[in-house]
């Protein structure tokens, strides 16, 4: 290593270093000033094989400065650009699968409704479930099923009791919906 340059590397960052830090404050801000002139040292130490110390390194130390903090607006610039593109994408996305706007969403909501509404009435026993299907589902009268199925009215009706006590019991969360959904 050259010793000369060392002493006048060490006298470089003495003099400069305070009023290239300045200069840096002023285009990138305090958190990045000091990273920027440490940087333009650092590549000046680098090149101390190949580079000759004159009358023009204030202009150089300077010029690398500037270029660096351009460098790091551009950076800046290209990071807020990015953070401001997914930041569009993601609330369009969530604007997307927000359940009120987006009919995929509410497909899929009604296929798991009805499944869950399905599978209650498939829990009632047989002649419940069969008085109810044929009520509810297929939008028949209580005197239409008594005589379709062979049985007076009063077993319909108390068959019918009994599974709208059932399903209310059962699918209590979705009471409301659950009546919506056989009155379609």
């Amino acid at each position: 290593m050259n010793e000369n340059f060392e002493l006048t590397y060490k006298a470089l960052f003495r003099r400069y270093y305070p009023s290239l830090i300045f200069y840096a404050t002023r285009l990138v801000g305090d958190e990045e000033a000091e990273d920027v002139v440490q940087d333009v040292f650092v590549e000046l130490w680098k090149r101390k094989d190949s580079i000759e110390i004159g009358d023009q390194i204030q202009a150089f130390l300077y010029r690398a400065v500037y270029t660096r903090c351009l460098n790091v607006l551009k950076h800046r610039n290209i990071e807020e650009g990015y953070c401001a593109a997914m930041e569009e994408i993601n609330q369009k996305r969530a604007e997307f699968y927000q359940p009120d706007n987006n009919e995929v969403i509410r497909k899929i909501e009604d296929r798991e409704l009805r499944k869950e509404i399905y599978n209650a009435i498939n829990e009632l026993p047989d002649k419940c479930k069969e008085v109810f299907k044929l009520s509810y589902l297929h939008d028949m009268k209580n005197k239409e099923i008594a005589d379709i199925l062979g049985v007076s009215l009063r077993t319909v009706e108390a068959h019918m009791y009994k599974a709208l006590k059932y399903l209310r019991n059962r699918l209590d969360h979705l009471w409301i919906v659950f009546f919506l959904f056989i009155w379609k």
